[in-house]
């Protein structure tokens, strides 16, 4: 396929199905300027070429193309779900560690932010062994997405009652949209009236960074580390070519304390420290926070 069909089909699948119209044309027109400029790339610098483009017209961290060495047959969406899960299952749904550190804070760190229906039970059993911590650091440093079901399900374990709305997320340009409420049940314990430290770092992404975020837009936790990376807009792959996938975002979230979200900015942390250090300067937090606790 040459450079004019590919941006043909391209420019075709963001006016139809991005997020953002009014963006769409704004890349549509921008990647129509510099066809000449495509014309002598190929592969991945193509890729790369077309990809920074839609960065500058969208800033959009989700919306770029992927290619692929060698050529991708058609995979049943199913199939391709079913892979996904088994790999996380693998993981542990995600739940990496669970410890008591010293001074009974409790931590537990997450690779990624897992649905409920497969790996709720893990995370319940890790808020059941927080139970009788003083205080909770959730380390989100390495989570690099995550289902937004599996942020309300974690985060309502922190909130008293299903009274909470924590964000919205509208599908397409003009909805529909599906509000995300904290669960009136949670299984087991709730962590109530203990501080909470949200550890990030420069790569936390997408279902991680929904989780910080909307726990510090409601002040219900501390976040302490790096600017997460900015990509908030959840998204399909696209097939242009053989080798070439289009990622374009197909919904977006509206936080309902701030009515925005963190794309393109990133997740901006209470306490900035380098993520090395982050663990080490949130346990300090707590125990300060416990010492002024009980001096008043």
């Amino acid at each position: 396929m040459n450079t004019d069909t590919l941006v043909d089909r391209l420019v075709g699948h963001l006016r139809e199905g991005y997020i953002f119209p009014d963006r769409a044309a704004r890349a549509s027109e921008l990647l129509d300027a510099r066809r000449d400029a495509y014309a002598g790339a190929d592969g991945p610098e193509l890729c790369e070429r077309i990809s920074a483009d839609l960065l500058e017209a969208c800033d959009d961290k989700h919306l770029r193309l992927i290619w692929h060495e060698t050529p991708t047959e058609a995979v049943d969406e199913a199939e391709l779900h079913a892979a996904l899960r088994e790999r996380i299952r693998r993981e542990n749904h995600g739940v990496r560690r669970v410890e008591l550190r010293p001074d009974n804070i409790g931590l537990i760190e997450l690779t990624i932010v897992p649905e409920p229906a497969t790996g709720g039970p893990n995370l319940a059993a890790a808020m059941q062994l927080m139970e009788n911590t003083e205080a909770l650091v959730l380390d989100l440093r390495p989570t690099l997405g995550g289902s937004p079901d599996g942020v309300v399900f974690l985060a309502s374990f922190l909130f008293p009652d299903g009274e909470v709305h924590l964000s919205d997320f509208v599908e397409g340009a003009n909805g529909p949209t599906r509000q995300y409420w904290t669960s009136a049940f949670v299984p087991g314990p709730r962590y109530l009236d203990r501080p909470v430290y949200v550890l990030t770092s420069a790569s936390t992404f997408s279902g991680g960074e929904a989780l910080a975020y909307d726990l510090q837009a409601l002040g219900r936790v501390v976040v302490v580390g790096e600017t997460t990376r900015g990509g908030a807009h959840p998204s399909i792959m696209v097939p242009l070519t053989e080798q070439i996938e289009l990622r374009l975002p197909v919904a977006r979230p509206i936080n309902a304390a701030t009515g925005g979200n963190w794309e393109g900015v990133g997740v901006q942390p209470d306490i900035a420290v380098p993520a090395a250090d982050a663990l080490d300067e949130a346990c300090r937090a707590a125990l300060a926070a416990r010492v002024d606790s009980a001096e008043t």
